[in-house]
């Protein structure tokens, strides 16, 4: 249910056709004519195979259709985790060197109109599905028109609920009409995923599920065979291969994905050959298991990959539709009990810096005390917004002295008190007499070493925590539909997320939808205005001011449980046959890298 994120540009005047790229302020790299990127090796030679662990848990896949609510789809036909789909295209499509600029893909051409109410897009007259049937404007407006039906997960019609239509002006020219001026809009739909009007056609799309995908990307799937793992092979008669921004990348023939059943099974994996390439997520892993014969003879390298990207957001949620949760000072108690710098000490090897907001790593933190252009967006709504909102930023619960967790904690028992939970008959109980007790929805089962401690710090104010361990499908099953109290969850950048899909994850309609990225429940008119700021900055500056505000009035709402993360990607692999490109990017991820960019060389064997 991952969305391509593609953020593009404004243009301040509409241009002629021949616009090859979007920036959203105007600053693009690459020129007209431009034959690849700086990044790749233009003369990277095809074939071999590349097999690799995904980064996500995933179970057993049940369908090829990502798109819809229900079941699994195979890892690599969506864009989460590696940024874009193996098998479907989009009109436009970003760079590992620049945030805010994307350039063309399927289509050869843009512009945005000068009122912002629109933009169009010329299709390349060369772009091909895998059946060899060209891609006309029909087919974007199809997608386009499945994508904000009934059929398909609720992301996808929140994310796009002000774009009124698509509209094909002729066979390769497609116009969208936006409701309102909104500079993050041309991104969306230049990010949208383009497929065949042949693909299931006669089915309801919900029922599209075990046919194989029509989409004009690189890789096809050679068999309609559900299962565990998958292979993609690489389309030999792929259209864009000699595109700019497909030069020099997808030289694999195959690219496997394997599913262990567990993180062990995996690592030896990875040590016996059986795969090519794995990213760690457990700090104590790293520390403790990369090491041996087959790392001392070169056969696997431990590296950790440095990157500039915005910080993934790692959190714990609290829903709070759940009445236990609407009061603040609960909230706050609840985050009092988690003790970060001893667990960043005791079991994460000091590897880990906190998460103190929801855009970390970004210049889009709140900090100090607002600025003059964050109050202006902030004071209209001052009757709305608790006093703490303008004065300083939200500073996340230390245990280092002068501080110790137990004066956290006893900050925390007299906010429970305030609120009416107090310790009694060996719990801490309401009014009613009801005990405060949790339920952990959790899908990782090495992240109980991590909730022991908090379990652990609950118990001293009188609350039980218990853990409830499902599978990966069952856990997501139970997001989609909000039933859960608390769970761990690990988002893309939101740094990096337009306004439409701000929306999704934060705004009052996606909290009442199911199967939207709302898992929290956020519900603020507050936070649904700002994001329409968000949308209609026309500078960089004006971006910024709307984000930091977002980000105070988010954060003094203590609506999550800010963890940590990583400053480098901590990867595992088998250096030969494969070849790194020379120069690793800013910004990247390092699944989606490692597929789009390396190699493999019969002269490094």
């Amino acid at each position: 249910m991952r969305i391509l994120w593609l953020w593009l540009a404004f243009l301040s005047a509409a241009p002629a056709w021949g616009a090859h790229a979007y920036a959203q302020f105007g600053d693009i790299k690459y020129p007209p004519g431009f034959t690849h990127f700086d990044y790749v090796n233009p003369n990277a030679p095809k074939g071999g195979e590349f097999r690799m662990v995904p980064p996500t848990r995933p179970s057993n896949f049940d369908k090829f259709n990502p798109y819809t609510l229900k079941g699994n789809a195979p890892y690599g036909l969506s864009s989460g985790g590696l940024g874009y789909s193996l098998v479907f295209e989009s009109l436009l499509t970003g760079n590992n060197e620049e945030r805010t600029t994307a350039y063309g893909l399927l289509a050869e051409d843009v512009t945005s109109a000068p009122d912002d109410l629109s933009v169009t897009f010329r299709l390349n007259p060369k772009a091909r599905f895998s059946n060899g049937q060209p891609v006309l404007a029909a087919d974007v407006v199809h997608s386009f028109q499945t994508l904000t039906s009934k059929y398909v997960t609720p992301s996808y019609p929140a994310v796009l609920s002000q774009v009124k239509r698509a509209v094909a002006l002729d066979q390769r020219t497609v116009r969208f009409d936006f409701a309102a001026p909104d500079r993050t809009l041309p991104l969306i739909v230049g990010g949208l995923p383009i497929f065949s009007r042949e693909w299931g056609k006669g089915k309801p799309f919900d029922q599209v599920t075990n046919e194989l995908p029509i989409g004009s990307g690189p890789y096809l799937i050679p068999t309609p065979a559900l299962g565990r793992d998958i292979t993609y092979v690489r389309d030999k008669n792929y259209w864009g291969a000699d595109l700019p921004v497909r030069k020099g990348q997808f030289n694999f023939d195959r690219i496997t994905f394997k599913i262990y059943l567990d993180q062990t099974a995996q690592f030896e994996g990875l040590k016996a050959g059986e795969i090519d390439f794995m990213r760690e997520f457990t700090s104590r892993n790293w520390a403790r298991q990369y090491y041996g014969r087959v790392f001392d003879r070169g056969d696997v390298v431990k590296r950790a990959f440095e990157n500039q990207n915005p910080a993934m957001y790692q959190a714990t949620l609290l829903n709070l539709r759940n009445p236990k949760f609407k009061d603040i000072r609960v909230r706050r108690a609840l985050g009092l009990a988690f003790d970060f710098q001893w667990l960043n000490r005791q079991l994460f090897y000091g590897i880990y810096s906190r998460t103190e907001d929801f855009f970390p790593n970004s210049e889009f933190q709140a900090k100090g005390l607002p600025g003059p252009d964050e109050l202006a967006l902030l004071e209209p709504w001052r009757a709305k917004l608790r006093p703490e909102v303008f004065g300083p930023a939200v500073v996340m619960p230390s245990t280092d002295p002068p501080s110790s967790l137990r004066d956290n904690l006893v900050k925390a028992r007299a906010l429970l008190a305030e609120a009416g939970w107090t310790y009694r008959d060996g719990a801490l109980r309401n009014a009613k007499g009801e005990a405060f007790t949790m339920e952990f929805l959790n899908d990782q089962p090495s992240l109980a070493r991590v909730l022991a401690p908090y379990q652990a710090a609950l118990r001293k104010l009188g609350i039980t925590l218990s853990i409830r361990t499902v599978d990966y499908a069952l856990s997501q099953q139970r997001m989609d539909n909000f039933d859960y109290e608390v769970t761990s969850i690990n988002m893309p950048p939101l740094a990096d997320m337009p306004a439409s899909t701000l929306r999704d994850v934060f705004g009052s309609q996606a909290a009442k939808t199911p199967g939207s990225s709302n898992y929290s429940g956020i519900s603020d008119p507050v936070v649904d205005a700002l994001i329409v700021k968000v949308g209609a900055a026309r500078t960089h500056d004006e971006l910024t001011a709307a984000m930091r505000a977002l980000d105070r009035v988010l954060t003094h709402g203590y609506y999550t449980i800010p963890q940590y993360y990583g400053k480098a990607f901590l990867i595992g692999y088998r250096p030969r046959p494969f070849v790194l490109p020379p120069t690793v990017p800013p910004y990247y991820e390092a699944d989606g890298w490692a597929i789009a960019t390396w190699w493999a060389s019969p002269s490094n064997p």
